[in-house]
This record gives C-alpha cells, sequence and structure tokens, in this order.
C-alpha cells in the first residue's frame, strides 16, 4: 500500500475487543495495527500515512487522558475514545483536549466509522498544511538575509521607496530585493506573498504612515 493510504491505530488491552474492531475496520477497507497498552503504540514504527487512533479510556499503563496528553505536543492523529466507564467529566475533557468523538460501549459501529471516517479527513488535512509550511520554509530559507529583512516590508504593502528609506539603502536595490523575493518564494501575486507570509506566521513590518 503506498504511503497515503489511511491506517486505524487500535489501542485496547481487552484482546476481544482488538480482534472485534480489527475486523469491522479491515471489512470497511481499514489497514488497521492494534496494541495492547499505550506503550506498545508509542514504541511502535508507524507508516507516515493518514490516520486515526481509536482509544480505549482505561489501559493497563497510563489511560487514555494521559495518552492523549502525552500526544498532544506531536503530530498524532485525530482521537476517538471509546469506554465502557465514561463519565460526563472525563468525556468533556477529552473532547476539550482535542478528541473527536468519545463513545460508550457497546457502540454502533456506523457511528464508530462515521468517526473514524472524520478523523482520517482531519488528519489528511492536517497533513497537507504541515507539507505546505515545510515547503513554504524551504523557499523562505532561499532568501539571503537582506531579501528576508526586506519580506515584512513588502506584505505590509510599503512602497519601495518608503522601504529603501526605512532600511537605509536605495529605491532601485529595494525594487531588485522584491523581485528575487517574488520569485524565490514562487509568488504569483502581492496576495498570494501575503498569504504565505501569513503561513509563516511573519509579522508585517508597521503599515507605512
Amino acid at each position: 500500500m503506498n504511503s497515503n493510504t489511511p491506517i486505524v491505530f487500535v489501542v485496547d488491552d481487552d484482546f476481544r475487543m482488538r480482534e472485534a474492531l480489527s475486523s469491522l475496520l479491515s471489512s470497511a477497507g481499514l489497514r488497521v495495527a492494534a496494541f495492547g497498552s499505550a506503550s506498545e503504540f508509542l514504541n511502535s514504527e508507524k507508516p507516515d500515512s493518514p490516520a486515526c487512533l481509536v482509544l480505549d479510556l482505561e489501559l493497563p499503563d497510563i489511560n487514555g487522558l494521559e495518552l492523549q496528553q502525552e500526544l498532544a505536543d506531536r503530530d498524532a492523529p485525530p482521537i476517538v475514545f471509546i469506554t465502557a466507564y465514561g463519565d460526563i467529566p472525563t468525556s468533556v475533557s477529552a473532547m476539550k483536549a482535542g478528541a473527536i468523538e468519545f463513545l460508550s460501549k457497546p457502540f454502533e459501529e456506523q457511528k464508530l466509522l462515521r468517526a473514524i471516517e472524520a478523523g482520517i479527513a482531519l488528519d489528511r488535512a492536517a497533513r497537507r498544511k504541515r507539507s505546505e509550511l515545510t515547503e513554504l520554509k524551504k523557499h523562505y530559507n532561499l532568501l539571503t538575509p537582506r531579501e528576508q529583512e526586506v519580506f515584512p516590508f513588502v506584505v505590509a504593502g510599503f512602497l519601495n521607496k518608503q522601504t529603501a528609506a526605512d532600511l537605509g539603502t536605495s529605491e532601485i536595490t529595494i525594487r531588485v530585493h522584491r523581485g528575487q523575493i517574488m520569485r524565490k518564494m514562487g509568488a504569483r501575486s502581492l496576495a498570494e506573498l501575503v498569504r504565505m507570509a501569513d503561513k509563516l506566521g511573519m509579522t508585517p513590518a508597521r503599515g507605512p504612515v
């Protein structure tokens, strides 16, 4: 299977539940990797594919909420919680921390499949966004230090002569830098360059007065 084929990770300490979920998801045409504990999941090698994590709340090592917290700073897949011991405060905590669904056992199979489908779609979008940002950073790193200095002035709408005055250089030099920025970033318009700067988290220079 190629790297774009989605995978569902199942983490549940109940062997029968893991088998049942693996069978259900496989019959729906999904790849499945099942684990009996959080540590097994954390220590496993994972394919570079869109994914969703079906996570039991009660686990033998760290529980589902603790694993969710552990994954918070990583590019982890969206989480669908399943549990036989759920309560409202726990489900609220899970959802606030970013879980896309919290299902009590026994749950409707179609409801689980819909939640997983939504999770995979979210992960695809997140992966596209990360890939786009990585590509933008590559282009940005092609800029010289001076071009990187000029960039915020361009996206803030400064005229070349205003930028030149602020940076203590000539207008023609700024015009050359501006052209190089557009070319190296692959921007076809100023509006597109502004969107790129926004995605890079760049703070535009203070607007001309």
